[in-house]
């Protein structure tokens, strides 16, 4: 509570919480447009692959030309962490690797990180949320992305005294969507290819979203930070609206669709006929709770909250997020709070790599969106056990066998170098909980 008093309290002692934003695409975008209308907050660094296309950006989200040339722009992401003139790293690139190579960095230079990379934290967030425990320092989802809201929803729950039946988030989702690639995606999205160059839209970052891949990292990261069991065999995404969570999303055992009594679930915005779902979650997330006794369910009813028809299961969802524009909540928890919005804490959930088509020995697989796979979210002791390959890694990666499509890609599948340091990272987290299991 009260964040805001506190950060105007720093504005007028001109004690500002600076900050390095590594990544200036979308998300990155939709923080600085807001960090120059928020006091006590300071942008200290831009880290971007194209320096000048990033102070276009901020051109772009409002900024003067007074406020740019007060910023250090820089292409060196290992140097820019290495300096003392922020508090808090904001890694934004979507790069799983270069994303773990930035965290490990800011853990060593003593600095708090805020994870909107995603595909980072599930190839091996467990790993680096403990290194940063270690060092004192916090390691954090980002706030307004679907997982962090998410949590926030669970922890909500379950200090309330509730129990969580499930938690997750909507999306568009029909099965086809699986073999989607970027050739194909725009039609499901029904604009032309000329469109979506025109509005500057990444074919392979929309079809991650379209194919479910995405869905499966949001899923894998919530499993991990809360504690939630991923489904055995995948995300089913159930068509469903709000109003009908409590129905859908509960045990089969109570009539619902639920394989598990606490787990992750995307529910889809379109009815398998195509026909659009009514009062859909398509840009929401979701918890559904549990009463412990009868008079927690009569408290449902007597309050108007929607349930199912046992009155036993209930749902509080929230329709909406708003990406970047929310992040300022991540980086005052982690510097005034010292708090995440969201970590890491297990290795519940795995996203692994998924054959699209037949694929021959020699071709190269081309990564989340991309042509070749999908990403598949399991229990992590089966992907470790069965040494699926993490769909982080399946870029740029060749195979040394056929795979038929439907079939998951092994790290025997492929040629690797183990002294790779994204893989050997991932590789030591593997063993370190394997370790822990046995």
């Amino acid at each position: 509570m009260y964040l805001y008093s506190e950060l105007q309290e720093k504005e007028k002692d001109g004690n500002q919480i600076r900050v390095c934003l590594i990544g200036a695409g979308k998300f990155g975008s939709m923080f600085l447009s807001q960090s120059v209308t928020t006091p006590g907050l300071e942008v200290a660094r831009i880290v971007d692959l194209d320096p000048s296309r990033a102070k276009l950006t901020c051109k772009a989200v409002g900024w003067s030309d007074v406020q740019i040339d007060s910023v250090h722009f820089t292409d060196d992401a290992l140097r820019a962490i290495q300096q003392d003139d922020f508090d808090v790293l904001v890694e934004a690139t979507g790069h799983p690797a270069a994303g773990v190579k930035h965290a490990r960095e800011a853990i060593n230079n003593g600095k708090h990180i805020i994870m909107v990379n995603v595909e980072a934290d599930v190839l091996a967030g467990p790993l680096l949320a403990k290194e940063a425990v270690s060092v004192g320092v916090v390691y954090s989802m980002a706030y307004g992305d679907q997982p962090a809201l998410t949590c926030e929803l669970v922890d909500w729950a379950r200090s309330c005294g509730f129990h969580v039946t499930a938690a997750g988030k909507g999306t568009k989702y029909l099965p086809q969507y699986l073999l989607s690639t970027p050739e194909t995606v725009w039609n499901h999205y029904g604009i032309s290819v000329e469109e979506a160059a025109q509005a500057g839209m990444n074919s392979k970052m929309f079809n991650s979203f379209l194919d479910g891949t995405k869905s499966a990292l949001e899923m894998a990261a919530i499993a991990n930070a809360c504690n939630l069991a991923p489904p055995s065999n995948g995300l089913q995404f159930p068509p469903c609206g709000m109003n009908d969570l409590a129905h859908v999303l509960r045990p089969i055992s109570a009539g619902g669709q639920l394989e598990i009594n606490g787990q992750v679930e995307v529910v889809s915005s379109i009815e398998r006929d195509g026909r659009p779902v009514t009062n859909d979650l398509r840009w929401g997330v979701y918890v559904v709770l549990e009463a412990q006794n009868d008079y927690a369910s009569k408290c449902f009813k007597e309050y108007g909250m929607n349930t199912d028809s046992s009155g036993k299961y209930s749902a509080m969802f929230k329709p909406f997020h708003l990406i970047g524009l929310e992040l300022n909540i991540s980086i005052f928890s982690a510097t005034l709070r010292g708090v995440p919005t969201g970590s890491t804490k297990d290795f519940c959930g795995d996203v692994v790599a998924i054959a699209k088509r037949d694929l021959k020995v020699g071709e190269i697989l081309d990564g989340e969106g991309g042509a070749t796979v999908w990403g598949k979210l399991l229990p992590a002791d089966v992907s470790i056990t069965k040494r699926y390959l993490p769909i982080g890694l399946a870029q740029g990666i060749a195979l040394n066998k056929s795979i038929k499509a439907g079939n998951a890609i092994g790290w025997d599948d492929v040629k690797f170098n183990v002294t790779d340091d994204a893989i050997a990272f991932r590789k030591s987290m593997e063993y370190l909980f394997l370790a822990r299991d046995k």
